[in-house]
């Protein structure tokens, strides 16, 4: 069986999409699968070193336009198919060709655009919403990260949730795992907050992030404790416009920083080194911020919003999403080292089950079905 896997969509900045198919196109070709991957210009030596076994085939430079490259999804990548005799075509983020020679398999990462829209850019909900729909009705198989996910898709597009395989995403063990003192002071540094505890924040800065309600949280926590932990927002900056004021409230005596998006080899310190990892998301098709947390050891809190308590199971702390809630079990946590202790030894415990080649094997799943449709 030869999947091709259409590799387009991965933006140069590796978040979301780009972080699930750098991990699972390995996996994939260690597992022996003949793979064909359609890539941006740009990243066909990286996606050659990461899959020695498969044949890469750059796509024309033009398509890192958006537009662009919807039409060559809708015109060439079918032809692609075609040359290279694909028996399963991969889309791995929502969109896929309308007239596709060969059957298709669909990657629906959240269903929150139905769920929650108001979280949403208007635009991108449009979007997500007509593909999800488009998708459901004319892929041959969908893959979703989560039993949450696929509850929302069937009941927000009346698909047939026997169609739909659960497909947990992995950790990457080689990165992300407890580090030492030593990797975790690097990482500090850059951070500018000196010796002082922190509270961390790893995701882009969107509403359903909840992030003004986690700053609002942490001042509340943070009274009357005489070495209160800084609180640094680690994530690229997205349309979250309440987040500047939330931010100007903070009182003065108190540290907060913004680092925007770090680099992939400074996470494992970065979320290691918190005291807490704070995640109070209002919803998520998965959550790999958590699991990655996780896999570094950090006492994670979070919510019990869609996905989360797949992922954290008990070894998370939970919370509501209201601001108040946030702030009582973040204090509760700082205040309790021992608990700490041991959500951090159940996290990294826990993260091992969640593996990419277990993944890979799921999507291997999904591929036998299609093609025998």
């Amino acid at each position: 069986m030869r999947v091709l896997i259409d590799a387009t969509a991965v933006p140069a900045d590796r978040g979301g999409v780009g972080r699930y198919v750098d991990e699972l196109v390995p996996e994939l070709d260690r597992a022996g699968t003949d793979l064909v991957l359609a890539v941006q210009s740009r990243d066909v030596a990286h996606y050659r070193s990461l899959a020695p076994s498969a044949r890469v085939v750059g796509a024309p430079a033009r398509i890192a336009s958006r537009p662009v490259r919807m039409t060559w999804e809708q015109t060439l990548l079918p032809r692609l198919a075609r040359r290279v005799r694909a028996d399963v075509l991969h889309s791995p983020h929502y969109t896929m060709p309308m007239a596709s020679p060969v059957p298709v398999v669909v990657t629906l990462h959240d269903a929150t655009f139905f769920s929650t829209p108001e979280l949403h850019l208007r635009s991108k909900g449009v979007f997500f919403r007509t593909w999800t729909r488009l998708s459901v009705r004319r892929a041959a198989a969908l893959v979703v990260p989560s039993v949450a996910t696929r509850d929302e898709v069937a009941a927000a597009t009346g698909a047939d949730p026997a169609r739909m395989t659960v497909a947990y995403h992995g950790v990457d063990r080689g990165l992300f795992h407890p580090v030492d003192a030593a990797e975790r002071a690097r990482v500090r540094a850059t951070l500018d907050i000196g010796d002082r505890p922190y509270v961390g924040f790893l995701g882009t800065i969107e509403p359903r992030k909840n992030v003004p309600a986690l700053i609002r949280a942490w001042v509340r926590a943070c009274e009357g404790l005489t070495d209160p932990p800084a609180l640094v927002l680690a994530g690229a900056r997205g349309w979250d416009t309440a987040v500047d004021a939330a931010l100007a409230a903070v009182p003065e005596h108190l540290t907060v920083r913004t680092p925007g998006y770090l680099p992939l080899a400074d996470l494992p310190g970065f979320l290691a080194g918190a005291t807490v990892l704070a995640y109070p998301s209002l919803g998520e098709g998965f959550g790999l911020p958590v699991l990655e947390a996780m896999a570094c050891g950090a006492t994670v809190l979070t919510t019990r919003m869609l996905s989360l308590p797949e992922v954290g199971g008990e070894a998370v702390a939970y919370c509501g999403t209201e601001q108040d809630a946030i702030a009582a079990e973040l204090r509760a946590l700082l205040d309790d080292g021992d608990r700490r202790a041991a959500l951090s030894s159940a996290a990294v415990e826990r993260a091992a089950s969640f593996t990419w080649a277990r993944a890979a094997q799921t999507h291997l799943d999904a591929y036998r079905r299609a093609a025998a449709r």
